[in-house]
C-alpha cells in the first residue's frame, strides 16, 4: 500500500519579513545596549564626574524627573524644525526646477549656494535672531531652512537633469510642455535624489534649530532648556536634553525613510535583497 506524503508548506511572507527586520535592526539594538553599558561601566569604575560626561543611568533619571519640562520644549524646537524643513525643501525644489529649464544659470546659482552653505551655524544663529526677534520661530526655521536648501537644491537639481535622452525624445515627439515633461518626466526621477537630501536635510534641520536656540529662544524651547541646565551646572539635565534632541533627528530620519518607501514603492533601492 503507497504511503502519499504531503508536500513542504512554504515558509509565510510575515516570517520572512520578520526574519529579514530582525537582521537588519538586532545588530543596530545590540549595538547600541552594548555601548551603554560600557559606557556605564567606565564612568562607575573610573569616576568619571558628571561635567566630563555623566552615566547613563544618571541622564535617564534627569529625563524621568523632567519628562513634563522636556516634552514641552521639544514641541516648541519641533515646530521650528518642521517649519525650516519646509520652507528649505520648497525652495530647494524650486530654485531647482528652474535650473532645469534654464541650465546656463545652474553654474553662478549652485556658487552662490554653496557660498551661503558654508557659512557656519554660529554666524548665521546670531543674524537671523537679529532679523527676526529672539524668541521668534521664524528665526529658528530660517537657519534651519538654509540648511535644508543647499542638500535638497544640488540633489534636486541632478535628479531633474539626469533624465534619459530616449525619454526626452518620447515627450518632445508628442509635443509635450516644458510644465509637462517637468511634472511627467523630471520630477519622478528626481524623486529618490531627494529622498536622499531630505535624510540629511531633516537631521540638519533639527541641528540647526537646537544651536540657534541656544544663541537665544522662547524660554521653553529645547536648545535653551540644554544651555540653561548647562549654565547651572546640571549636567545631566543636559544630557538628557541632548538625548532627546538625538532622538528627534533620529525620528525625522525614519519618517522620511517610512514617506519614502510609500511614495517610491517601485523604487529598486527599496527592495529587500532576499533571493
Amino acid at each position: 500500500m503507497s504511503v502519499t506524503q504531503a508536500a513542504p508548506l512554504p515558509s509565510s511572507g510575515a516570517g520572512t519579513r520578520l526574519r529579514t527586520h530582525l537582521g537588519r535592526y538586532l545588530p543596530v539594538a545590540v549595538t547600541a545596549v552594548v555601548i551603554l553599558g560600557v559606557w556605564q561601566l567606565a564612568v562607575t569604575v573610573f569616576d568619571v564626574p558628571s561635567f566630563i560626561v555623566p552615566a547613563p543611568s544618571a541622564v535617564l533619571s534627569a529625563f524621568v524627573s523632567q519628562f513634563t519640562t522636556i516634552m514641552s520644549a521639544s514641541r516648541i524646537t519641533v515646530e521650528a524644525v518642521l517649519l525650516g524643513l519646509f520652507m528649505g525643501v520648497v525652495w530647494g525644489v524650486a530654485v531647482a526646477l528652474v535650473l532645469s529649464r534654464f541650465p546656463s544659470l545652474s553654474s553662478p546659482v549652485l556658487t552662490v549656494a554653496i557660498i551661503v552653505n558654508c557659512a557656519p551655524i554660529v554666524a548665521l544663529a546670531p543674524i537671523f535672531n537679529n532679523w527676526f526677534g529672539v524668541t521668534s520661530l521664524v528665526s529658528k526655521a530660517g537657519v534651519a531652512a538654509v540648511m535644508v536648501f543647499f542638500p535638497v537644491l544640488v540633489n534636486t537639481t541632478r535628479g531633474l537633469l539626469q533624465v534619459s535622452p530616449l525619454h526626452l525624445e518620447v515627450m518632445q515627439s508628442l509635443a509635450a510642455k516644458p510644465r509637462h515633461v517637468a511634472l511627467m518626466l523630471r520630477l519622478p526621477n528626481a524623486l529618490p535624489f531627494l529622498f536622499n537630501a531630505l535624510k540629511l536635510g531633516s537631521t540638519l534641520a533639527v541641528i540647526g534649530v537646537i544651536v540657534t536656540e541656544y544663541f537665544g529662544g522662547p524660554s521653553n524651547a529645547l536648545g535653551v532648556y540644554i544651555a540653561y541646565q548647562a549654565a547651572l551646572p546640571r549636567f545631566e539635565y543636559a544630557w538628557a536634553g541632548i538625548a532627546v534632541a538625538s532622538a528627534l533627528g533620529l525620528a525625522m530620519f525614519g519618517v522620511v525613510s517610512l514617506l519614502e518607501r510609500l511614495l517610491m514603492p517601485w523604487h529598486a533601492s527599496l527592495h529587500d535583497e532576499n533571493p
